[in-house]
């Protein structure tokens, strides 16, 4: 993570439109790198600066998620369904 934005492979994905800044929150930067096991995934929340997510607690394994999201209602003006 740097900025708030994730580090991948050295590159920094900074193309994230819907996230909320990151501020000064300790967890916008992470100094370490951290290798994502097969069959796993890194989850981070769009409100990074106050998300409790994968920076605190790892890696999801694929077997823990149980659906997928097919509908938008914040904010309003993106309000649908994809």
């Amino acid at each position: 993570m740097r900025n708030g934005h994730p580090v991948v492979n050295g590159v920094e994905k900074t193309d994230e439109p819907y996230i909320n800044p990151c501020g000064n929150a300790g967890a916008c930067n992470m100094p370490r790198t951290i290798t994502i096991p097969p069959d796993h995934y890194f989850m981070m929340g769009d409100n990074r600066g106050a998300s409790d997510d994968s920076r605190f607690w790892g890696p999801v394994p694929r077997d823990w998620i149980i659906g997928k999201a097919f509908a938008t209602y914040w904010p309003p003006d993106r309000v649908g369904i994809f």
